[in-house]
């Protein structure tokens, strides 16, 4: 352990132990709200708009339950692709290459396909989205915009998509 993260430890230790004392901790953060998937067909929409507000054809950043133990999860980019009464429907991005590991993540049932580099990774990694799982997001999930995917390539997912789920 380096010298600068041990005291980055004291210091955090000595701040929530006055906080406690005196009365002035934080209250614990609300538990995240996570939503089931979305199961069946869903209506494909490509309507962005740099209004401040997610819209399907954005990439957002969404925390993103995972499937053993929603009550967990991860903070990923979010491709979003329609919409279901209030909630926003959308496809999880991740910059992992699964092209090395095709034959196990089928054999889970999980279909990735590749989308390139954009401005929603700031590194601009190549990245892949997950065509078998359609999240179900509430708009107040949305941390922050990442990008607005061009339509060719919505167009592209929507067919992949399409294919996979068998719409």
């Amino acid at each position: 352990m380096t010298t600068s993260s041990r005291w980055t430890r004291v210091r955090r230790a000595f701040r929530d132990g006055v906080a406690r004392l005196t009365g002035t901790a934080p209250r614990p953060r609300p538990a995240r709200t996570t939503l089931p998937d979305h199961r069946g067909t869903v209506r494909l929409q490509y309507a962005p708009a740099l209004d401040g507000d997610a819209d399907p054809g954005e990439i957002v950043w969404a925390w993103v339950p995972f499937e053993d133990d929603p009550s967990q999860g991860k903070d990923r980019p979010v491709l979003l692709i329609g919409r279901d009464a209030d909630d926003l429907l959308g496809l999880m991005l991740t910059s992992k290459d699964h092209s090395r590991d095709a034959a196990l993540e089928a054999h889970r049932g999980r279909v990735w396909m590749d989308i390139g580099a954009g401005a929603w990774d700031s590194r601009r990694r190549p990245s892949e989205v997950r065509l078998d799982r359609v999240l179900r997001l509430r708009p107040s999930a949305v941390r922050r915009e990442g990008a607005v995917v061009d339509r060719a390539l919505f167009d592209r997912v929507a067919t992949e998509l399409r294919r996979t789920q068998g719409w």
